[in-house]
């Protein structure tokens, strides 16, 4: 069953407040252990952690993400049509 507009765009911003900081919180913690346990990482591998891991959170929910910035495809604009030229 497809998700209507409104509840992708409820579970996006849900995903967006909670689901976010709390993978940010579970990378800093996957990096800071890799830390403890290995050394520190050279600062060219680091960042590449660090981007591989903010473009791994999207993939799986590109789907969800797509067209919520675009009004509501199911709603019709009640407004004047435009008069024939």
């Amino acid at each position: 069953m497809a998700l209507t507009y409104r509840a992708r765009k409820r579970l996006s911003l849900l995903i967006l407040l909670v689901g976010l900081p709390i993978y940010v919180g579970l990378a800093l913690f996957v990096v800071t252990w890799a830390d403890d346990h290995w050394g520190r990482l050279p600062i060219w591998a680091e960042v590449a952690v660090y981007v591989g891991l903010g473009v791994l959170w999207v993939l799986p929910l590109r789907s969800l993400f797509r067209g919520i910035g675009q009004p509501d495809p199911t709603m019709t604009q009640a407004g004047p049509k435009d008069p024939p030229a």
